[in-house]
C-alpha cells in the first residue's frame, strides 16, 4: 500500500461518547409521543451507534410497527438529542483525541475528514463543541447521501480527488472496517470504543496512540520502498539491514 496521507474519523466510540445525553433527548421524544414503551439508556444506544438512524430505529423501537410514527418518532429524537448536545456542559469528548486529532493536523499535516451514518447537523455540533473544526477538510454523513458508510467515504474520496489506499480510517466498529476495505483504505480500530472486534492489523487502545500509530505505519512503508529499490539495483537488502 501507500504512504497514508489522509485520515479520515468515525465519530461515536471514536471522538466522543454521548449515549448517555442522546438516550435522555429520545427518552422525552418516547415520553412526548407516546408511540413506544421502549426505556432508552445509554447502554442500549452502544450497541445501535454506527448504524444508518433508519436501521437504529427500527432495532430500538420494535414495539413500533406504524412507519410513519416510527418516522416521526425519529425526528422528534434528533430534535431533542440536538438540544441535549447543544445544553451539555460535560466534555464528551475521549480523553487525549482533541489534543491528537491537533497534532495530526498541526504536526503531521495531514489532511482530516469525517464520514459518519449520523443525522445532518451532528458532525458540526461535535466539530464545534469540541473546537476542532479548523483540523478537518471536510466532513459528510448519512443524513447528507442516504447510502452506506462505504459509499459515504467514497464520495469524500471523489470530491477530494484523493486516494483510498492513501487513508486510513479511525473506527470502532465492524462496519467502520467495512467502510474502509470498501475503498481499499487502512483500518485502525479504536478499541476503546463501542465496538469488539479481534485479531485487527491496526488498532490503538487509547487516543493518544492514534498519531505514532500513523507514523509507524509511514515509517515501515518508507522501508518497504528503500527496499524494493535496493532489490532493483540488485542490492544485498538482507545482508545490509
Amino acid at each position: 500500500m501507500s504512504y497514508v496521507h489522509n485520515v479520515f474519523f468515525d465519530i461515536d466510540g471514536t471522538i466522543w461518547n454521548t449515549t448517555d445525553v442522546v438516550a435522555k433527548g429520545w427518552q422525552r421524544a418516547v415520553d412526548e409521543t407516546g408511540y413506544s414503551k421502549v426505556k432508552i439508556t445509554g447502554d442500549l444506544l452502544k450497541k445501535e451507534f454506527g448504524l444508518p438512524m433508519n436501521i437504529i430505529a427500527d432495532h430500538v423501537f420494535t414495539d413500533l410497527q406504524d412507519e410513519e410514527k416510527k418516522t416521526e418518532l425519529l425526528e422528534l429524537c434528533c430534535k431533542y438529542e440536538h438540544e441535549e448536545l447543544v445544553n451539555c456542559k460535560k466534555d464528551l469528548s475521549y480523553e487525549g483525541i482533541v489534543e491528537e486529532i491537533d497534532k495530526l493536523f498541526d504536526k503531521g499535516g495531514y489532511q482530516m475528514f469525517v464520514v459518519s451514518n449520523c443525522q445532518k447537523g451532528y458532525i458540526e455540533l461535535m466539530l464545534d463543541k469540541l473546537g476542532i473544526r479548523y483540523c478537518f477538510n471536510d466532513f459528510l454523513c448519512f443524513g447528507d447521501t442516504g447510502r452506506p458508510k462505504g459509499e459515504t467515504m467514497r464520495a469524500l474520496i471523489n470530491r477530494w480527488m484523493i486516494y483510498g489506499d492513501e487513508s486510513v480510517y479511525i473506527g470502532d466498529t465492524a462496519g467502520d472496517k467495512e467502510a474502509a476495505e470498501f475503498n481499499d483504505a487502512r483500518f485502525i480500530y479504536a478499541s476503546y470504543g463501542f465496538g469488539n472486534l479481534e485479531g485487527e492489523e491496526y488498532s490503538v487502545s487509547s487516543p493518544s496512540e492514534i498519531y505514532d500509530l500513523i507514523e509507524s505505519i509511514n515509517e515501515k512503508e518508507k522501508q518497504r520502498n528503500v527496499e524494493a529499490y535496493a532489490r532493483m539495483k540488485g542490492w544485498d537488502v538482507d545482508n545490509n539491514k
